[in-house]
């Protein structure tokens, strides 16, 4: 990464990180002491950077069907402000797996999918529908926020930053949570359907956040979506690679494949039909 410009905090940056990704600028925004730091990752792009900034700072509008947002007011570059959901979903499991940490088990049995215990030395495993019904009504989302290791809980945390904050940014926070919601509930019915009830992890929604934005990015360009296709054949090879015995004889047995499996899928639906919309937009 080569540092381009530094903006200062009181500046909306929102407008002018939608531009760099729709045409394909890859970029990095940091918040540093004396205000934010633009990055550029691939300096043959710095021309066509200095252009778009400049028009911006002109005033000129950088997207088709753009509505444009005053560049004074109150800051929007603090992460949180960015990215509530992403942020807060984030958070969410910093401070479950801090809990497991100090609490253990009791943490998990009470995120698992179905109420778990142990009955005389044996896993008791409860019913979803009596959970559901006796009021525990967090049971179908709140394995996402479970994560049983440093690496683990890293990479979601990585991916869900990565993707999160990106479609907060193009299309809101609305959209970002109706995915997490949708795609951490079908994720996780997915992999309680095999009959798995010990299982963890934001990598169903990552998935689903993957496909979301892979296809606006190829169906409807002018979006301002951008993923890199290597990155695309990465965490598609690493979801059949998990698939596979292979997986399990070099230490990554226990993997969630019909969590991530279903997330893919909710994320390509939701993708493919948001997508067909932008490309009816006159």
């Amino acid at each position: 990464m080569y540092r381009v410009m530094l903006f200062p905090h009181n500046i909306d940056t929102s407008e002018l990180r939608q531009a760099l990704w729709a045409h394909r600028i890859g970029h990095r925004f940091t918040e540093e002491a004396e205000g934010q730091v633009l990055w550029l990752a691939d300096p043959d792009q710095h021309d066509a950077l200095q252009q778009l900034i400049a028009r911006w700072q002109r005033g000129e509008p950088l997207l088709p069907r753009q509505r444009r947002t005053p560049r004074g007011g109150t800051s929007l570059a603090v992460p949180f402000r960015q990215a509530p959901v992403t942020a807060t979903a984030l958070a969410l499991c910093l401070l479950v797996f801090a809990a497991m940490g100090l609490f253990g088990d009791l943490v998990v049995a009470l995120l698992t999918i179905v109420p778990v215990g142990v009955v005389n030395g044996s896993l008791a495993v409860g019913n979803l529908g009596e959970a559901l019904a006796s009021g525990q009504v967090w049971r179908p989302l709140s394995p996402a926020f479970l994560h049983f290791g440093w690496m683990h809980l890293i990479f979601n945390m990585l991916w869900l930053w990565y993707f999160g904050r990106q479609i907060e940014g193009l299309h809101g926070s609305r959209r970002m949570l109706a995915i997490l919601l949708i795609a951490g509930i079908g994720a996780n019915l997915a992999q309680y359907a095999t009959g798995t009830v010990l299982f963890g992890g934001m990598s169903g929604v990552d998935f689903a956040l993957l496909g979301y934005v892979w296809l606006m990015s190829r169906r409807a360009p002018q979006s301002g979506f951008f993923v890199p296709q290597m990155l695309v054949v990465f965490m598609l090879g690493w979801m059949v690679f998990t698939m596979t015995d292979a997986a399990s004889a070099v230490g990554f047995g226990n993997v969630a494949n019909e969590a991530h499996l279903g997330g893919l899928v909710v994320g390509l639906a939701m993708g493919w039909y948001y997508s067909e919309r932008a490309r009816r937009l006159p």
